[in-house]
């Protein structure tokens, strides 16, 4: 029997006005494995009215209760392994592995909001005046519009709403249509159980032909003050075009090109298991993950013989089973996606080394390609999937002019054994993010996270994220009468 859930408003978990619900598939099996309300813009002003009536008293709330909050809830998420395993795999086709990180990554999270509950903030300025004391002081927005994605739902659905909350904020998220629970109703259970006040998360579940009517109304709401979205860049543009009409901020975290480099003076092996981890877990589908591996000519016959070898070596299908390292992609739609940036590039000139060939179903064999010339459209575009180009360079300056020859700058993997040489290459590759002697995908709950050009604006993560969803204000105190002109 599909699991049937609810939108959850105003600490209540209640049906859609209309009585419209929409299936949740596993896009392993194909099977129904939930269904879920569908929201319409009535929905989204019923859940803006629940959290602009928490916002006062949720503000108000002393530090200390607020950070007690977000302990317990990584405390009862941390318990939850196996539940968010066993939903992860059939909403989104994770692995294991990769639901037990989002778990820990996730509790982490929370812990750090609640560290920045309680954190200073502001500073005392001098003044112009005799006598008196200027102080800039951090307040919350108000009611913040967060969009969770279903690739790391569970990371990512918390953060869309731990930093805003820990700054004051009040919250009505949209999860993806794709992981309705994993990255949205998930975490108000969580945070439910923990013991939020009602009001102050809400989540509004929608049929995916609804989504860019329920997202628009939400950003549109006056009472909402500002926005956070993570997602493609195409649906990026959408929001931050809303946003900006409305005059409101907005963290966008949005696609990637990303690379990963191999200096000369890498060793070998742990390149190799460093791009295989980079391009393959969660089957590619991480805003992080690395499309292109560009490898120095004096280690390039060496590398691409062992990173093909285990890349062949992955065990790909069903995410249930734990040897399996690529599973399925979001959708069977999503997998065909992927085969034709790949025959779009052999089309056009492209080797493949390992894979190619049509998906079964959701599932797309690990790809690696070589070749591929600038007019292939997977040159350009973020293949999220299990897809690679393997590429050489001849000196510093070639690699630097390949990796940043993309319209995305989020993240940057640069393998060397020399931390100097491998620094002095990081300050020249345009991204948000640079790791040196590691591999693109990384996060840190306390580090601020986010992207560059069209990988978006803003920053997730410790004091950067309660700076994004809180303002800066003036306020002065005047410790003797002041003298007037007039």
């Amino acid at each position: 029997m599909p699991i049937t859930r609810e939108l959850f408003i105003g600490g209540k978990d209640v049906p859609a006005a209309s009585g419209r619900t929409t299936e949740d598939v596993n896009p392993y099996t194909g099977e129904v494995y939930a269904t879920v309300a569908a929201a319409g813009p009535e929905d989204v002003r019923r859940a803006v009215d629940a959290a602009d009536a928490a916002f006062e008293e949720w503000a108000a709330l002393a530090p200390f209760a607020r950070r007690a909050i977000f302990l317990k809830a990584a405390d009862l998420l941390d318990a939850r392994g196996d539940q968010v395993a066993e939903l992860m795999a059939n909403e989104a086709g994770g692995t294991r592995p990769w639901a037990y990180f989002n778990v820990a990554l996730a509790a982490n999270m929370l812990r750090e909001a609640a560290a920045a509950v309680t954190a200073p903030r502001g500073e005392v300025l001098n003044a112009q005046a005799q006598g008196a004391l200027g102080l800039a002081v951090r307040e919350p927005l108000g009611v913040v519009a967060a969009f969770a994605p279903w690739n790391a739902p569970v990371i990512l659905g918390v953060r869309a709403v731990a930093a805003p909350l820990a700054a004051g904020n009040t919250v009505v998220v949209k999860p993806s249509e794709d992981a309705p629970i994993a990255c949205g109703l998930l975490i108000a259970d969580v945070l439910r159980e923990a013991g939020l006040p009602d009001g102050v998360l809400n989540v509004v579940t929608n049929a995916r032909e609804d989504a860019a009517e329920v997202a628009e109304a939400l950003v549109a709401d006056a009472r909402v003050r500002g926005v956070n979205f993570t997602g493609s860049t195409p649906v990026g543009r959408i929001i931050g075009e809303h946003a900006a009409r409305h005059l409101k901020p907005a963290v966008l975290e949005l696609g990637g090109k990303n690379a990963v480099i191999v200096l000369d003076d890498a060793d070998v092996d742990y390149a190799v298991n460093a791009a295989v981890f980079s391009v393959f877990m969660n089957a590619g589908q991480i805003c992080m993950s690395g499309d292109r591996i560009l490898v120095h000519e004096s280690l390039a016959e060496e590398f691409t013989e062992r990173f093909t070898t285990k890349v062949a070596s992955l065990q790909s299908g069903d995410p249930g089973d734990p040897h399996t390292v690529v599973g399925p992609l979001v959708a069977a739609s999503s997998a065909q996606r992927v085969a034709g940036l790949v025959r779009d590039a052999v089309a056009k000139g492209a080797k493949v080394l390992v894979g190619g060939g049509e998906p079964e179903g959701a599932v797309h064999p690990a790809t690696v390609l070589t070749e591929v010339p600038k007019e292939a459209d997977l040159y350009h575009a973020e293949a999220f999937g299990p897809v690679c180009v393997v590429e050489s360079f001849a000196d510093d300056a070639t690699a630097v002019t390949l990796a940043n020859d993309t319209e995305n700058g989020l993240t940057c993997g640069i393998i060397t054994e020399n931390a100097t040489h491998g620094l002095a290459v990081a300050r020249r590759i345009r991204t948000g993010i640079v790791h040196v002697n590691d591999q693109s995908v990384a996060d840190e709950p306390h580090a601020p996270f986010g992207g560059a050009k069209a990988s978006g604006y803003g920053r997730f993560g410790g004091r950067w994220g309660i700076e994004a969803f809180s303002n800066t204000r003036w306020v002065t105190i005047a410790t003797q009468q002041a003298h007037y002109p007039f």
